[in-house]
């Protein structure tokens, strides 16, 4: 339903200087308290981003911030992390104390914006994500919500050295994301000194209008007037997204810490803090402000259908990433809201079977690299997990392989995330071979080998590395004398070193059967023989355990 019109709030220039006020004794404030935090990177922004929220520029309903109407606002420099409370605390959305909560241990004001906050549109504590993000954002906006929404992206300047923030902004140019508007926070100084371009506003211009974007210079990032038409200029219509350009001073309203250089990252204390906090002053009436409501957005949602049943034949040879690409399609009706957001490789990974079925909800992203983990051995467990991965609430990695495997489980085996399988056990297994994707073909074939010689093997399939199954792992330890797992990965981070961490605790030794050696062009099998990841020296390392009388 659309969004019920209210009267929009308007507020003169000295009314939005109150409130900039107030929202700049916040930010010293809350850091004194905290005896940590980014108050100079925060001060620098508090005119950009007073204007934004209380200007009427950024429309937004407090009361239903999941709303598709709503503008996006995302802080790239997450660091700023108390300017950003403080403008929520100025809508009366975040209280006082809260905000006075900044920093301790369990409160939700964390010291970069995490969705323990219920206004981070995503985490930012890592320079150089939010401007990707904000792609996404405007991207999902224009393409699939078909609302006149808009993201708004404060940047650092410092950040700008960021690869990813170029590979963002060319995608951006290249869907014509006219809904998409950069602050780019211009105070001079990172974390050790001066940056690479300084004040330069030329510099930054330049750079970014090459890449097809309309660039707003502001020439004094303070003057709340100048501010207000330059943010009203962002909004006018374009076709490509727009960037503002603002020169800032780093710490400003507190003349001891105005372009001053080591107080990054400093909280004030003591006769400092006091000093700041009598600069800046309080204005009166603790202004608030309200946010200009978003239009009305009307529905048109699209209901979940449901999922062709897979259809393999056990012994099927077939590629998991083909099954990957099988997947897709097949789920795309049991969600309707399943997009594909491809690396230029979707000939490859099989994305593009879907792209051709549904290219409105197809996203190339080319080979922009920078913008959990499940690794299947065959198409029917590529399928489930690639659906587990859709009804997954969060971020979820699958690997795929190249060369076809054979079809081991029925068409109806369940692959839950967190789970495994146990594709070979007796009641009294000497050893347990622990491997996932391709090697665990190889670790089959060996169990038979090893069978033949009189030696019994368990083997598991660990098809979710993370989260793991350790209740699968433990029992195994405890039917089992000896563990080897096997896995087509360094042994730094993968299967071996979390089966590992599993077992800490137990008596039960662990082998790990892992890439060692510096890989060189061959074929799977290849390169599986080369590693000693193939059936045969996973029998003799299991062999040379039984010699050795361990």
């Amino acid at each position: 339903m659309p969004v019920t019109t209210q009267q929009q709030p308007s507020y003169t220039n000295g009314q939005l200087k109150n409130i900039a006020q107030q929202i700049r004794h916040w930010i010293v404030a809350s850091t004194g308290q905290a005896g940590s935090g980014h108050p100079t990177s925060s001060l620098s922004a508090v005119e950009l981003m007073t204007s934004l929220f209380f200007g009427g520029h950024f429309r937004y309903d407090v009361e239903t911030p999941d709303d598709a109407a709503n503008d996006q606002l995302i802080f790239s420099k997450g660091h700023a992390s108390p300017l950003f409370y403080a403008l929520w605390a100025a809508t009366g959305a975040v209280g006082e104390d809260d905000l006075m909560s900044y920093r301790e241990f369990g409160s939700r004001l964390e010291g970069h914006p995490t969705s323990r906050f219920r206004f981070t549109e995503a985490a930012t504590g890592s320079l150089g994500q939010g401007l990707s993000v904000g792609v996404g954002t405007a991207l999902s906006a224009k393409r699939l919500d078909n609302s006149d929404a808009r993201t708004f992206v404060l940047l650092g300047d410092s950040e700008m050295a960021e690869g990813s923030q170029w590979e963002a902004i060319q995608l951006a140019a290249h869907y014509g994301l006219s809904n998409l508007v950069g602050i780019i926070d211009v105070n001079r100084l990172g974390q050790r000194g001066e940056t690479m371009h300084g004040h330069d506003l030329v510099a930054y211009r330049d750079r970014v209008q090459a890449f097809g974007w309309r660039c707003i210079m502001l020439d004094d990032g303070h003057d709340l007037e100048r501010v207000e038409a330059v943010l009203a200029q962002a909004n006018s219509p374009c076709d490509v997204p727009t960037m503002v350009i603002a020169w800032t001073v780093k710490g400003k309203g507190v003349s001891f810490l105005e372009n001053e250089p080591g107080w990054h990252g400093k909280a004030l204390s003591g006769d400092k803090l006091e000093a700041a906090l009598d600069e800046i002053g309080t204005p009166p009436g603790r202004p608030r402000g309200k946010l200009k409501l978003p239009e009305g957005l009307e529905r048109h949602e699209t209901e979940a259908g449901k999922a062709d049943p897979i259809s393999y034949q056990l012994g099927d040879e077939l590629a998991t990433r083909d099954a990957y690409g099988n997947a897709l399609c097949r789920l795309a009706g049991k969600y309707p809201k399943l997009v594909s957001l491809d690396g230029e490789v979707c000939n490859s990974t099989r994305s593009k079977r879907f792209r051709d079925a549904h290219p409105d909800r197809f996203f190339e992203m080319f080979i922009a690299e920078q913008n959990v983990v499940l690794y299947p051995c065959d198409a029917v467990s590529t399928e489930a997990l690639v659906d587990a991965m859709a009804d997954h609430d969060g971020i979820a990695y699958l690997r795929t392989t190249r060369g076809d495997t054979p079809v081991i489980y029925d068409n109806d085996e369940s692959f839950p995330i967190g789970g495994s399988k146990v594709v070979r056990c007796s009641d009294d297994d000497q050893v347990a071979l622990i491997a996932a994707g391709i090697t665990l073909h190889e670790a089959i074939k060996a169990r038979d080998l090893l069978t033949e010689d009189g030696i019994t093997a368990r083997v598991i399939d660990l098809y979710s590395i993370k989260p793991l199954d350790h209740a699968t792992v433990r029992a195994a330890a405890d039917e089992t004398k000896h563990i080897f797992t096997i896995e087509d990965h360094f042994p730094e981070g993968g299967l071996g070193e979390a089966v590992l961490t599993s077992l800490s605790d137990h008596p039960t030794r662990v082998n790990c059967l892992a890439v060692r050696k510096r890989p060189i062009s061959g074929s799977p099998e290849k390169q599986l023989e080369a590693q000693g990841l193939s059936a045969r020296p996973i029998v003799e390392a299991v062999k040379s355990w039984i010699d050795q009388g361990r």
